[in-house]
């Protein structure tokens, strides 16, 4: 007989540890599974301490959400603890974002963060307290497969969070829970109300929670303040059309704010941190066939290094706001590409490329990695190597 968690133990004789961050999703994860009978142990980590941060409503992880978590588990009356983890944070998170950022790429600091902080080192935690498994407030679906489990897309779709989660691996979704997974938003927000918890009109997280006004550049120019110098705005062509205060300021396919006006629409296509140029063009400039991943975590059945010599086809997500879309993945001499079938705009290095064996709730996430290049169209390819060429020989002056 297997619980609702499905371990093979009463529900009064499983110990669950719950990531609490204080917001309405990981609330009502402690209060259903203790509602349940479950031994239920909360625990907040402190990642950071940010000024107006602590006091702002709609960030993570934060002053007032950790008080909004301990007192959610004083109305249920289970354990709540609090774990400072903000030089950890700060290494595996906040520093790897800003370095990111400086290269010229777009980081995602909320997969390093599950990477490491959440399901590394507090899932770490959740094994030395003897409980059979972490549970989260994520919208994403967990289901057996096998002696393992598989991460799915869950049935809210607008609150699919498996993008972030891709890193996640095989040993970590085993012991992970997600009882959210076959809820919508709104049920959870109901589940809430029915519960009579404190946080069940709490706005949602909208923010990176390192950078509570949204304002990346300046959390950057702060921690690499080389990153805020200046350079020059050129386009595919060769011609300089401006000057820009940091490539900070600018992310692939960028066309507001540019600072620049030619009479025609023009895109960020490459930013080149070593020459602190912002390379602009058309918007067709931008049209991305083919992806280069490194650091891939695979969760599909067949290993990565046994996929046929053609690849697979499958469904690739490149960015958290759009829908996977038709692919192709390959190995060749050990690295992962990715062919998309239709083409994507906007895709910068540092994001991620999700992958998926099928389309909506329950499919399968396959994994996915981090892009580290990507090739476009030969002429563009022609036209950026020129660049490149010609930045090499100004500089050998």
């Amino acid at each position: 007989m297997r619980n609702s968690l499905d371990i093979a133990k009463k529900p009064e004789d499983t110990r669950v540890v719950v990531a609490m961050s204080g917001g309405v999703d990981s609330s009502v994860v402690a209060g259903i599974l203790h509602a349940e009978g479950y031994e239920v142990i909360g625990i907040t980590l402190q990642l950071y301490d940010h000024g107006a941060a602590v006091r702002r409503t709609g960030s993570c992880c934060a002053g007032q959400d950790i008080d909004d978590a301990r007192r959610v588990c004083e109305e249920l009356g289970i354990p709540h603890y609090v774990l400072d983890y903000e030089s950890r944070f700060r290494e595996a998170v906040i520093d790897r974002f800003a370095d990111s950022y400086v290269a010229g790429e777009t980081p995602i600091p909320c997969v390093s963060c599950n990477q490491t902080v959440k399901f590394a080192d507090l899932l770490k935690t959740a094994r030395d307290l003897g409980a059979d498994c972490l549970a989260t407030g994520h919208y994403i679906l967990s289901t057996p497969d096998g002696a393992h489990r598989a991460l799915r897309r869950p049935a809210d779709a607008h609150r699919d969070q498996s993008y972030f989660l891709f890193a996640t691996t095989q040993e970590q979704v085993d012991f992970l829970r997600f009882p959210l997974g076959t809820m919508t938003k709104d049920e959870t927000r109901a589940r809430a109300e029915q519960l009579g918890l404190v946080v069940a009109n709490k706005p949602d997280s909208q923010d990176i929670c390192f950078v509570p006004d949204g304002k990346y550049a300046d959390v950057i120019a702060r921690l690499r303040p080389n990153a805020a110098l200046a350079g020059e705005i050129v386009h595919m062509d060769g011609r300089v059309l401006g000057r820009h205060d940091g490539v900070l300021h600018y992310t692939i396919g960028q066309r507001k704010g540019l600072g620049v006006a030619t009479g025609e629409p023009l895109y960020v296509v490459k930013i080149d941190a070593r020459t602190r140029r912002v390379i602009v063009g058309p918007k067709d400039a931008l049209d991305t066939r083919r992806i280069v991943l490194r650091e891939v975590n695979w969760l599909g059945a067949t290993p990565l290094d046994e996929l046929p010599a053609g690849g697979i086809d499958l469904l690739a997500r490149v960015r958290s706001t759009r829908p996977p879309k038709p692919a192709r993945l390959f190995v060749e001499n050990g690295t992962a590409i990715v062919e998309l079938v239709g083409g994507e705009t906007g895709v910068s290095p540092g994001q991620a490329c999700v992958l998926y064996d099928g389309e909506g709730s329950g499919a399968r996430v396959l994994g996915g990695g981090f892009i580290d290049a990507t090739r476009r169209a030969g002429w563009v390819e022609e036209q950026l190597a020129a660049l490149d060429d010609k930045a090499a020989m100004v500089a050998a002056e």
